[in-house]
């Protein structure tokens, strides 16, 4: 039985169900749900086709994603994965011929600190792979053993926290910070919020008691609080820790949220990545319940109702931008809406809606507790409290690192283990990239804003790869509504191949910097605007790593037209020297 409700409100999650149990969606598997919920079957297939989790066609009884960030390639993911291809007899994103496995990649899973990573069906993670293991995975394969059934240790997943501070070192008692906004009354939570000066830390960074004070005043009498777990940051997994250690934490702060703006209703938006997670939420929402933290008159305060449901995302990165997942929580293709309206005024089924990071959450219930003075207390007065930061790539200890914002890069570099740096990516490919002359610079709002993400590359690495993995990722994770960045993401790749086969020219670089102005000034959202970010940083900053791939200063084609058109002339019997002659007297 399905605790979805059969609406079509819910068409994500039943066809994640749906999937769970076939493997695939048959196209009348799909006709079938499109006629329990009153659809057209184009509908629910064109949904089901903006999510890579979703499949049309068979994928096979292993379906097995190769975690594929740059930080993966650094740890030798493309060597694992040809090698498991190799002992399957499989071509990478094609199943086997016999219907039992396909091995493809996936966008950051989430576990760089623990890479090589990979996912078996969606939801079940392998870490720290090696050639060892990769043989193991293929004999188990062969043999037809369930995942459920490998080894235990592959899928532990630690937490490495190097270094903790208010958030990660304090463990608060469930009901206490909730405790404590009760007494103050929604009005002075809310003021006590905006006295903190709490800024948003999925990256943006928008004053929260100003967009909660936004929600509460919005027309409409139901409210939604939701907290944006869609870690698809690359280099992201601080909100994988959080909601592994610290999951009582983060409901407390959406119920401090939900007192605070008079919501009754919240979802928590979980990556598909991170399915693994789902049952461990589930029991502390249900712990919360019967402790009387969630449900009607919450801690015996009459009227206070609220209550979380879980939404499981189904793989598509730009589902992190706040309207494009209200989109997916109505059921819907994550396509960005156009504002305003904004999701304060017009957000979940055109309800004043209040999308918070996991990060911000827990932060706001350590305010409830602790009081605005307190966190305004750390940091600088225009970035207060403390930020995780995910610190991946060349370093000795990678892990989680919490530190007061205004703390220099320099000093994360060293607390690390970080030598020979060359570079820092901070925020992931749609923040901004530092070498070395800059490290010196503070990470605050005021300074170097990150969402959370540090990626380490030391001076054997090539920036200009380092940037083309991030071209690809986000070609590959356009929504296509635009043509700006559908198109101009597609470019940027297909430029940046040219350079990579030793066919590229100063022209070519050229038309990179156009490609960027045209993309940050044109695109429907942020996605298409950060994606050239990585490209600008690098070439401004490392050109001669774009250099060393150019063929020559002048224009080179992207291709050779007389190699392309060999196959025409063996295909037709003439011979190179005929087809030459004919050409020149034309």
């Amino acid at each position: 039985m399905s605790p979805y409700p059969h609406h079509q409100n819910s068409l994500v999650q039943l066809r994640r169900e749906a999937q769970a149990e076939h493997g695939w969606l048959p196209r009348p598997l799909l006709a079938r749900l499109a006629g329990e919920l009153g659809l057209s079957l184009a509908h629910v297939e064109g949904v089901a086709s903006f999510y890579r989790f979703f499949h049309l066609q068979p994928v096979g009884r292993y379906r097995i994603l190769f975690s594929d960030n740059v930080t993966d390639r650094m740890l030798g993911n493309q060597a694992l994965m040809a090698e498991l291809c190799a002992r399957l007899g499989v071509q990478p994103g094609v199943m086997r011929a016999d219907g039992r496995v396909s091995v493809a990649t996936a966008s950051c899973t989430g576990l760089g600190d623990q890479g090589p990573a990979l996912l078996v069906n969606h939801h079940q993670v392998v870490t720290r792979l090696d050639a060892q293991r990769v043989a193991r995975i293929a004999e188990l394969v062969e043999a037809e053993v369930p995942p459920a059934q490998w080894p235990a240790e592959w899928s532990v997943v630690d937490d490495n926290i190097r270094r903790a501070d208010v958030l990660l070192g304090s463990a608060l008692k469930p009901g206490e910070a909730l405790a404590a906004a009760l007494a103050r009354g929604p009005e002075g939570t809310l003021e006590e919020v905006k006295r903190s000066n709490l800024r948003g830390r999925g990256g943006a960074g928008f004053a929260t008691g100003t967009k909660w004070d936004l929600c509460r005043k919005a027309p409409g009498d139901k409210r939604v609080v939701v907290c944006n777990a869609d870690e698809g940051e690359p280099g992201t997994f601080k909100d994988r820790v959080l909601l592994t250690r610290h999951a009582d934490l983060v409901f407390e702060g959406m119920t401090v949220a939900a007192l605070a703006i008079g919501a009754t209703q919240g979802f928590v938006y979980l990556r598909g990545e991170y399915r693994y997670l789902l049952d461990h939420l589930e029991t502390v929402l249900q712990r919360r319940r019967d402790a009387n933290l969630l449900g009607k008159n919450i801690l015996g305060r009459s009227g206070f109702d609220f209550d979380i449901s879980i939404h499981l995302g189904a793989g598509a990165y730009v589902c992190g931008e706040e309207s494009a997942l209200i989109e997916s929580l109505e059921g819907q293709r994550g396509t960005p809406r156009i504002r305003p309206p904004f999701p304060v005024e017009h957000g979940y089924l055109g309800r004043p809606t209040s999308v918070n990071n996991v990060e911000t959450f827990c932060a706001a219930a350590h305010i409830a507790l602790r009081g605005s003075a307190w966190w305004a207390g750390i940091g600088t007065p225009k970035s207060t409290g403390t930020k995780i930061h995910s610190i991946s790539g060349d370093c000795e200890r990678p892990g989680l690192y919490e530190y007061p914002f205004g703390t220099h890069v320099e000093t994360m570099l060293v607390d690390c283990g970080a030598r020979d740096t060359q570079a820092v990516q901070v925020g992931g490919p749609s923040g901004t990239c530092l070498s070395a002359s800059e490290f010196g610079r503070r990470i605050c709002f005021e300074d170097v804003p990150t969402a959370g993400a540090l990626m380490v590359f030391d001076r054997s690495r090539d920036m200009f790869e380092v940037a083309r993995n991030f071209a690809q990722f986000f070609a590959h994770e356009s929504c296509g509504f635009c043509t700006p960045c559908r198109v101009g993401t597609e470019l940027v790749v297909r430029r940046m191949d040219k350079l990579a086969a030793g066919r590229g020219s100063r022209h070519d670089v050229d038309v990179l910097y156009e490609l960027d102005k045209l993309m940050h000034g044109s695109t429907h959202c942020g996605l298409g605007g950060a994606a050239c970010n990585p490209l600008r940083d690098t070439i401004s900053k490392f050109r001669p790593a774009y250099e060393r791939h150019l063929k020559s200063l002048h224009f080179e084609p992207g291709f050779d037209l007389d190699a392309e058109l060999s196959e025409a002339r063996a295909a037709s019997g003439r011979d190179d020297a005929a087809a030459h002659l004919e050409s020149s007297h034309e």
